[in-house]
C-alpha cells in the first residue's frame, strides 16, 4: 500500500504465485527474478511487505539471510557458477523500482563481461576501476 490517503498500490511481491516459488521459511521466500541478469537469477524476499530490509525485526532479517544461504548453495548446485554478486538496492536512490525489500542472489560466470573487478563498485563506473 501506499502512504496514508493515496490509493493503494498492489504489490507485485506480496503475493507471489505459489507456482514460482522456489522455497520458503516462516519469513521469507525466493523466487526467480522476472528480469534476470544471469542464468539462475534469484530474489529472496520477506513475507512481511516493508520498503527496507532494515525495517524488519531482527528475527525477519536473519530468516532472509538464511534463505539467501540456502539459495546460493542450491544455485551453486544446479548452474555451477564461478561466483557470486549477492545484494539489494536500499531505496530509489540506490535503484530500487520495487518498494518492497528484497535480496538479489546473481550467479556470475567467466566471461559474462569484459572485466568483473570491482563487481558492484560498477553501479558508479568512474569509481568502479580503483585499481587504475
Amino acid at each position: 500500500m501506499s502512504g496514508l490517503g493515496k490509493k493503494p498500490v498492489k504489490c507485485p511481491f506480496c503475493s507471489p504465485d505459489t507456482a514460482e516459488v522456489l522455497i520458503a521459511n516462516e519469513h521469507a521466500v525466493a523466487f526467480r527474478d522476472g528480469f534476470p541478469i544471469s542464468t539462475g537469477h534469484t530474489l529472496v524476499i520477506p513475507k512481511r511487505h516493508s520498503p527496507t530490509l532494515f525495517d524488519l525485526s531482527d528475527v525477519e532479517q536473519q530468516a532472509v539471510w538464511a534463505m539467501v544461504a540456502v539459495v546460493r548453495t542450491r544455485l551453486a548446485r544446479e548452474f555451477k557458477p564461478d561466483g557470486f554478486n549477492v545484494g539489494l538496492n536500499d531505496g530509489p536512490a540506490a535503484g530500487q523500482t520495487v518498494p518492497h525489500a528484497h535480496v538479489h542472489v546473481i550467479p556470475r560466470y567467466k566471461g559474462d563481461v569484459e572485466e568483473p573487478r570491482g563487481g558492484i563498485r560498477w553501479i558508479i563506473p568512474a569509481k568502479a576501476p580503483y585499481w587504475k
